[in-house]
């Protein structure tokens, strides 16, 4: 069994110095790890990355994050990648990582993703250079993340995005932004690797528990939707519990 956490749209500012942080109290006891979903600051700001850093420095279990759309706001999102790197923090872009757990090996790929909807309602790359360069960036994110997966080396495998891969975990969102929410070419991506989990947050207003068209679980879990510091997975090695059967439960404040 692997205990995997995760948490995103921490939406931490200058002013929040361990306003975060007293909600992981527990953390390193429940969990193996940390998984955290992009949009971790307000403004994108370098003196926010900071105050970030401050807030997921030595947990006590290994901590993995990607970057949101906040994240990049003031063009400010390599500093801020190089900040949490130097607190000890690995943060994915397009790529993966592999750590050790009592259960197994735990195998991470992911990175922010991008928009651009959902099949029978998503954009194309037609038209417009704006408009081509939308869909393309989206696509080569996701052949980036289906190849990292793949190449993971490890028991177990979860894909982290900012970006929803699937529209379940979108309920409760306007159907008008879903385009700007996530795509189904990562969903595509990530039912060719078929992990055990895929993680993501960006939809405040979503839902929690979904499914990639491929049977993949996906969980939504953006601070405002799990009502939590964090929700915990519990991931079995698929030779023992089928595809990645996961039990779940969640951490209060």
């Amino acid at each position: 069994m692997i205990r995997v956490a995760a948490a995103g749209d921490l939406h931490v500012g200058a002013d929040m110095a361990g306003v975060y942080r007293g909600g992981l109290g527990r953390l390193a006891r429940q969990a193996d790890v940390f998984l955290v979903a992009g949009d971790l600051t307000r403004q994108g700001t370098v003196e926010e990355g900071r105050v970030v850093a401050g807030e997921l420095r030595d947990l006590g279990v290994p901590v993995i994050a990607v970057l949101g759309n906040h994240d990049y706001h003031s063009d400010q999102q390599d500093g801020i990648a190089d900040i949490l790197r130097e607190a000890g923090v690995t943060v994915l872009e397009g790529d993966g990582t592999v750590v050790d757990c009592d259960g197994g090996r735990l195998g991470v790929a992911g990175g922010k993703g991008f928009g651009g909807g959902f099949e029978g309602k998503c954009a194309s790359d037609f038209g417009e250079p704006e408009m081509k360069a939308f869909i393309q960036h989206t696509k080569a994110f996701a052949d980036r993340l289906g190849t990292a997966l793949l190449e993971l080396d490890a028991d177990v495998r979860v894909s982290l995005t900012h970006y929803s891969p699937a529209e379940d975990t979108l309920e409760g969102e306007p159907l008008e932004i879903y385009p700007f929410l996530g795509s189904y070419l990562m969903g595509e991506a990530i039912d060719a690797a078929a992990p055990a989990l895929a993680v993501h947050g960006h939809a405040h207003k979503g839902t929690e528990k979904g499914m990639t068209q491929g049977g993949v679980r996906v969980r939504n879990v953006a601070l405002p939707v799990i009502q939590h510091a964090y929700a915990l997975y519990c991931l079995e090695q698929p030779e023992a519990a089928g595809a990645g059967r996961a039990e779940e439960r969640v951490s209060a404040w």
